[in-house]
């Protein structure tokens, strides 16, 4: 089983997300602003972030960044309403794995996480 981090502060996109991965087979943790994410990302062996750009205290992108110093084999997906080039790029530029820009296709998400953590 793996272990995912969904870090949102969107409730009804947290539902959804906890539902769709707990249905794929994985443990699901759920941090609802930045610091809470790097908190539990320091505290747990995870295999994957859903990672939300847009948070309270600090940003997806923020965490992002500190994350990738501290665990850099740890696979993240940005989640983002900002689907700008200039986002896609920021977002990648550091370290995302992948960018998936909301409102996405739950089933595309499933199948992009199953084959990151394959």
């Amino acid at each position: 089983m793996k272990k995912i981090l969904i870090a949102d502060d969107e409730p009804n996109i947290v539902i959804s997300l906890e539902y769709l991965m707990q249905r794929e087979g994985h443990e699901v943790l759920v941090a609802r602003d930045g610091e809470e994410a790097l908190e539990m990302i320091s505290e747990h062996e995870l295999d994957l972030v859903l990672l939300d750009a847009m948070m309270p205290k600090k940003s997806g992108f923020e965490v992002l960044q500190a994350v990738r110093a501290e665990h850099p084999d740890l696979k993240i997906i940005m989640l983002t309403a900002k689907g700008r080039d200039t986002d896609i790029a920021k977002g990648q530029a550091l370290g995302a794995d992948a960018y998936v820009v909301k409102p996405f296709s739950t089933r595309k998400l499933a199948e992009q996480v199953r084959q990151m953590l394959d």
